[in-house]
């Protein structure tokens, strides 16, 4: 019996090569290639019946209407999406093992349930598991269709058998088509089944969402087209020890990107949390040194997040550690605070963290981050109240943050009373319970809070 041929395929751009290379020679990326069976399938393309054909037209004659949206019915994930699903729409979601991926989209499948036909394809659990979840989630007398397969032809065949408004593939991974005969899991398995659901999605208008899986690294596993290929990317985000999660949203042709939605895992199953500033706030009975609140942009949405500092006497050669916030940014603020302000830190230790786990990569937290190293450094605590934002230059400018209005806002409605922010980014018209300094440069800032 002749053996299969055998070809490599880059998981990251997908170029195939007839031995293996270290190097891939399309994306030149280091050990991408991985080995499949080739494809020996002679005659007629099987994506043919899938392509059809469209005359040319002029974008200006094209009639074009806004995406009809439909909630989930979990306000945190609508939030996401951008407002909720959309017909024809094509998800894919992922994330680390455990972390509650199936958990969400079963509870929102259950509430789309009652408006529509829903249907759960499980790859990765028979029928009774799922069942066995939904009766623990409290779920019960659920109108979900659920079918247990992993071969790509039978999965197409129920969707036309059934044609559902919104199906979940759980995993993308554990499929495989007849017309391959490598392992489900590989990159040709992941691409062929990822195509022929997304042009399936766009030609009857049911809505398919994608469980990934994700590599140690956090990225999702199998080839970068797999993300190309759909409209909307969101990962799963968030320690599986705490009992909050982040779903972020990474790629969304329907909706904003960087948004984020907030849950709480409870025996119920995920939660969305109204209020996540509350999570991102430390606790404490009275103010501590090196403790200071920054405002900061999520999405569309502005969240309160405690950036705390600890300054401490170091060796020769003195350590920098940030938590949720970029080390290289850290290094440069600290020497602008030298430069500009006056405040040495080169024989001291400094440890910068995020309270609650979240990361921060907006250059607004220039300002608060300096504010709690030199509350750190003069073991001083920041009145009660206190917040501020703002991005630092080198040359020890502060420069206004975007949507400025909206920040002051938000942190006012929490209770907050006193700001430091850029000179740019100050009212017009006074904020009622709120005390803002505008400063232009870093050491303004630092002399008000000195004052304070």
């Amino acid at each position: 019996m002749a053996k299969d041929k055998s070809i490599y395929v880059c998981n990251e751009c997908g170029a195939s090569s007839p031995k293996w290379l270290g190097k891939c020679p399309g994306c030149g990326v280091w050990n991408t290639l991985i080995e499949s069976v080739a494809d020996t399938g002679g005659g007629k393309n099987r994506f043919q019946s899938l392509a059809r054909s469209q005359p040319v037209a002029t974008l200006s004659e094209i009639e074009a209407s806004d995406v009809e949206r439909t909630p989930t019915g979990i306000g945190e994930l609508d939030r996401v999406l951008g407002g909720g699903i959309v017909e024809g729409g094509v998800v894919l979601i992922g994330g680390d093992p455990g972390i509650g991926k199936s958990t969400l989209l079963l509870q929102a499948l259950d509430a789309l349930a009652r408006s529509m036909k829903t249907l759960y394809v499980s790859g990765e659990e028979s029928g009774a598991q799922v069942a066995l979840r939904s009766r623990r989630l409290g779920l019960d007398g659920s109108q979900v269709r659920v079918l247990a397969e992993i071969q790509l032809e039978r999965i197409l065949a129920t969707l036309e058998a059934e044609a559902p408004a919104v199906c979940v593939i759980d995993s993308i991974q554990t499929l495989y088509s007849e017309q391959l005969s490598s392992a489900p899991g590989s990159v040709a398995q992941v691409r062929e089944c990822a195509a022929h659901l997304t042009r399936t999605a766009k030609a009857t208008g049911t809505t398919v969402i994608l469980v990934g899986h994700v590599t140690k690294d956090g990225q999702l596993a199998g080839p970068r087209v797999l993300e190309h290929i759909v409209d909307t990317v969101l990962y799963f985000e968030g320690d599986t020890h705490s009992s909050f999660r982040l779903v972020r949203a990474i790629k969304n042709r329907f909706g904003a990107v960087n948004e984020i939605g907030v849950f709480a895992m409870t025996e119920r199953g995920l939660k969305g949390v109204a209020n996540p500033s509350a999570i991102f706030l430390s606790t404490h009975g009275e103010p501590v040194p090196g403790a200071c609140v920054l405002v900061t942009l999520e999405g569309t949405r502005p969240l309160l997040v405690e950036v705390q500092a600890l300054v401490d006497s170091g060796g020769p050669s003195p350590r920098r550690l940030s938590v949720g916030l970029e080390r290289d940014r850290l290094a440069m603020l600290l020497a602008v605070l030298h430069r500009h302000a006056g405040i040495a830190t080169f024989d001291q230790d400094v440890f910068v963290n995020a309270v609650g786990g979240v990361r921060i990569s907006e250059p607004a937290a220039d300002l608060a981050v300096m504010l709690a190293i030199q509350g750190s450094l003069r073991a001083k605590a920041l009145p009660r109240g206190f917040f501020a934002f703002g991005e630092v230059g080198l040359a020890g400018e502060v420069r206004p943050a975007p949507r400025g209005q909206e920040r002051l806002k938000e942190a006012a409605k929490l209770g907050f009373s006193v700001a430091v922010v850029p000179q740019a980014n100050a009212p017009k018209k006074p904020i009622e319970g709120l005390t803002i300094h505008a400063v232009e440069r870093v050491e303004q800032a630092i002399e008000i809070v000195r004052s304070l």
